[in-house]
């Protein structure tokens, strides 16, 4: 009788069990029948076309060649930039320190004989203010007014200033034509870089980043390569521009100690003395 009243809660128990098979295992296996035609097949890339290197060197190998040619050109600024630099540091050290010396021993001359005297064995613009002066003078020596004379003195010397800043303003020129040039060229290499990715994009027919991320890259390094050339030379460029300026002041400043040993030699000369003393000036120069 025990085992009678039992049955009815058997026969639940096993008609529940059923249907949790069927509702759980009956579904799944028929989504494992029908799976591999329901999910759709997505086109795989291939190891060859995915990128093996993306540092700057592998990304310019990989490159298209008028992108080589780009960054090729871009470096070679940035190489001429850093040359330039060094060369014209050197040289405005040197000169602006020649100037400085010349400077001081003009300044502390009383007569123009004394300065050719102190500058006899000095190179540079001072030596150069000095001959003018004497030059000026021996071909003014016939009784001419010394205003003229120091009128056509000053023309020389203001020459001999604007030929100097000539010469140090050489190689700057390069310089500001890098810094105005290269970002643009930079991008022209990044506009062919990212249309080759578009065109690559359109033959592939996927937008995969596997497949575009190397030609933007590459796009992209362009850019990089003419920011690193061009920001240079523009620095570079205004301290040049900064220093030049110091220079010449400089140079205006020895022309100006010339310019006052000369006038004052005139007085002297043109001042009551006992002969024989107005040539002194001159001959003690030259």
């Amino acid at each position: 009788m025990i085992w009678c009243k039992e049955r009815p809660a058997i026969k639940v128990f096993a008609i529940n069990a059923f249907a949790i098979i069927a509702l759980t295992g009956f579904p799944a296996l028929a989504l494992a029948q029908t799976a591999p035609d329901a999910i759709p097949t997505i086109p795989a890339i291939g190891s060859s076309d995915l990128p093996r290197d993306l540092s700057p060197w592998g990304m310019f190998l990989s490159a298209d060649p008028l992108v080589k040619g780009v960054l090729i050109g871009l470096a070679f600024a940035s190489v001429v930039t850093w040359t330039v630099w060094l060369a014209k540091t050197i040289e405005l050290m040197a000169a602006s320190a020649r100037a400085r010396r010349a400077c001081a021993k003009l300044a502390s001359a009383r007569h123009l004989a004394e300065a050719a005297q102190a500058l006899a064995k000095a190179g540079g613009a001072g030596r150069e203010f000095i001959d003018a002066a004497v030059t000026e003078l021996r071909l003014s020596e016939d009784g001419m007014e010394r205003e003229g004379v120091k009128d056509r003195l000053a023309s020389r010397l203001q020459r001999i200033e604007a030929n100097r800043g000539r010469i140090m303003m050489r190689g700057t020129g390069v310089l500001a034509t890098i810094g105005a040039t290269a970002p643009f060229v930079g991008l022209f290499g990044t506009v062919w870089g990212i249309m080759n990715s578009f065109i690559g994009i359109s033959k592939s027919q996927t937008t995969n980043l596997a497949v575009v991320a190397p030609g933007i890259a590459e796009a992209l390094l362009a850019t990089a390569i003419g920011l690193v050339a061009a920001i240079p030379a523009v620095v570079i460029y205004n301290v040049f521009s900064r220093q030049i300026a110091s220079y010449r002041a400089l140079l205006a400043d020895a022309s100006a100690e010339v310019l006052r040993l000369v006038g004052r030699d005139l007085d002297r000369a043109a001042a009551p003395q006992p002969a024989g003393r107005r040539g002194m000036t001159l001959s003690a120069a030259e």
